[in-house]
């Protein structure tokens, strides 16, 4: 019996059941590698889900990039409801490396600011694994990084049970031993506070309280409770509090590995001694001997993850421990956007390794520094026993590793078609091009345009813009949340047109987009290559009126490749909507006619009751306004605490609306 239980509003369709059956046939069979080649729109991560349930095991979904590891989440968050599915990413909000410019000497020393509630969404997936069978992790590529060692984590854990004969001051020095701290003004996480016979507990990995009720020295009673209000949520009769933090150290490991460190640095003293780097020897002896003490007196020091190695008892080169080690070994995993995210795990380790050589060579670190690293790319796969790629365009490794074991999924249940690709020469593309969009902006219609470089994408904005045309520019500068802003106002209809060099990185999901055009198509490189135009040509795939036009003045082969393949698949989506009489249908936004009593705006409304009341806000007196902006802030905080971020800057835009007609700005 499966322990995940989908739900969903539709049952597979088009070629949807054959790709789940063949996917599971495989993965119980044991074939180590498969390809899903699915098409844009197809619907892949709903194929996923169904796999998952059928397959029964914990699985981990591993994305390119933050923000599609965050839909994903959501996306499986809707589709298994009463399962446990994680978010797993880096935890820092700002993260500046240690670094040293030898040039200029200049050392950079290490600047992050960590985001406490990722940091427990990334506890909360640890402690899940060890104790559910119902798990699914989703994870950007920071997964592969040292994570400390499971073993040690879980040998941490502090058991509690009602009825049970415990010491309360042998369980606050557990406490103290995994990294919580004792506060008995404030509690949250990774703290802990004492009142009479109650021990409060903030655990790492989840935002409830844990009361612990003793009567003398017998557990009493346990209980979850609102961190807030203080209401009791549940109550339970045992549970296991896990470590505030991921590298846990025994006692008598850390003498030994204070010891190896010691040993370490005598040695290394000496070869830069021996080199004439007598400024680099005094530069690492003073540093190593300041973090020494530090790890002596409070187990813990600056940049105590250079020493991962000794904490760790590994052996030089090896490889460090991470998430995927915290799986059972069962466990199954999903690569999306494979033809990104492979590539990425191959470069993760090569970058680190340069900066921390040039640390290594001139005294700023021991050399067993260079262990605290990212996996290699031979090093994750070995890890690996089962694993799904899922792309529309499968790079060759991919492919070279699934071998037979490729599944096609190139109908669209909705009977939305592929786009129509024209090849127009690029004297006049300009003028052509602003005659198309005109059009599309006419039906109410959006538009895409790839440039290839950074300069012609601006003066393309200035152009369109100087024409009447509304047109925004996505850089790289723009950061994630502004980015997410931008997209969310082409498909509000704030503005028409969006350029960019490189939008396959976006992760675009904008079915409002008829026309994709793409400048300079036959210059071959990175994003003209065969894969790159198939990607580009799909962000038109979800619209009915969906167009591609590609401005060259040759066909190059990656060109009549795209072009094959992008055929191929409106000729099999044709012939399936021909046979089941499917007519291709418009995605249709919701709109509601419910008329609200504004009298009601001082209860709490739901979200159609918000959408409406925000919608008919000027008819509010200025005394019924606080009391809505209040209800949007508690939205946008709950859509943010479930990674809806497009959703929650909608949110905020709308308080800064009526914030303003507060002030007299309307």
């Amino acid at each position: 019996m499966t322990p995940f239980q989908l739900q969903a509003r539709y049952q597979p369709m088009g070629d949807q059941p054959t790709a789940i059956a063949q996917l599971v046939q495989k993965v119980q069979a044991g074939i180590p590698y498969q390809t899903l080649l699915g098409a844009t729109g197809t619907g892949k991560t709903f194929t996923i889900a169904n796999v998952i349930e059928q397959v029964g095991r914990p699985a981990l979904v591993l994305a390119h990039n933050k923000t599609l590891a965050a839909q994903l989440c959501n996306e499986l968050r809707e589709f298994f409801p009463n399962n446990a599915v994680e978010y797993f990413i880096s935890y820092y909000d700002y993260y500046q490396p240690e670094a040293y410019i030898p040039v200029t000497d200049t050392y950079i020393a290490k600047t992050a600011s960590i985001n406490e509630e990722i940091d427990m969404l990334r506890h909360s997936a640890t402690r899940n694994l060890f104790e559910r069978r119902d798990v699914i992790v989703v994870a950007s590529i920071s997964c592969i990084y040292g994570l400390g060692i499971p073993s040690e984590y879980l040998k941490a854990a502090i058991p509690l049970e009602v009825g049970a004969e415990v010491n309360m001051r042998e369980v606050l020095r557990q406490l103290v031993d995994v990294q919580y701290s004792r506060n008995d003004l404030e509690s949250g996480r990774g703290r802990f506070r004492v009142k009479g016979d109650v021990l409060e507990i903030g655990p790492a990995y989840e935002d409830r309280i844990i009361r612990v009720e003793f009567f003398g020295d017998e557990i009493d009673a346990i209980r979850y409770i609102d961190p807030v209000t203080g209401e009791i949520l549940q109550s339970l009769d045992r549970l296991n509090i896990y470590p505030a933090r991921h590298f846990v150290t025994p006692e008598e490991r850390l003498e030994t590995a204070i010891a190896e460190i010691k040993a370490e640095l005598n040695q290394q003293l000496l070869t830069l001694q021996a080199e004439g780097k007598l400024v680099e020897a005094q530069r690492l002896e003073q540093r190593t001997r300041y973090d020494l003490e530090m790890l002596q007196e409070v187990g813990y020091c600056n940049g105590v993850e250079n020493y991962a190695r000794h904490l760790a008892g590994r052996e030089p080169g090896s490889p460090p421990e991470c998430l995927i080690d915290y799986f059972p070994k069962d466990w199954l995993l999903v690569v999306d956007e494979s033809h990104v995210t492979v590539p990425q795990l191959r470069g993760m380790y090569n970058g680190d390794q340069s900066r921390k050589k040039v640390l290594i060579d001139h005294g700023f670190r021991l050399p067993s520094a260079a262990d605290n690293r990212p996996l290699k790319s031979e090093e994750f796969w070995d890890k690996v026993r089962q694993c799904i790629f899922v792309s529309a365009t499968p790079g060759d490794w991919e492919v070279g590793q699934s071998e037979i074991h490729i599944v096609e999924q190139v109908i669209r249940p909705t009977g939305v078609v592929d786009p129509e690709v024209f090849v127009r020469p690029t004297e006049g593309q300009v003028d052509d091009l602003l005659t198309e969009i005109q059009q599309r902006v006419s039906r109410q219609e959006r538009a895409l345009i790839t440039t290839l470089t950074k300069r012609m994408a601006e003066d393309l904005t200035d152009y369109l813009g100087d024409r009447g045309v509304k047109v925004r520019y996505l850089h790289s500068e723009i950061n994630s949340i502004e980015r997410i802003e931008i997209l969310q106002d082409l498909r509000n209809g704030a503005f028409d047109v969006l350029i960019g060099v490189n939008l396959l990185r976006e992760g675009l999901d904008l079915p409002e987009v008829s026309l994709v055009a793409i400048l300079d198509a036959d210059k071959e490189g990175f994003l003209r290559t065969e894969r790159s135009l198939i990607q580009t040509i799909g962000r038109a795939a979800r619209h009915i009126n969906g167009q591609a036009i590609l401005y060259a003045d040759r066909l190059t082969e990656s060109m009549e490749k795209a072009i094959s393949e992008t055929e191929r698949r409106r000729r099999i989506q044709l012939e399936y909507n021909q046979r089941h009489q499917i007519t291709p249908q418009p995605i249709s936004k919701r709109s509601s006619n419910a008329i609200l009593s504004f009298l009601e705006v001082s209860r709490r409304l739901n979200k159609q009751e918000l959408e409406v009341a925000v919608s008919q806000a000027d008819d509010l007196s200025l005394e019924e306004i606080p009391n809505l902006i209040t209800q949007l802030e508690t939205q946008m905080k709950e859509a943010a605490k479930n990674l809806e971020f497009e959703e929650a800057a909608q949110y905020r835009d709308r308080i800064k609306k009526l914030r303003e007609r507060l002030v007299g700005r309307h």
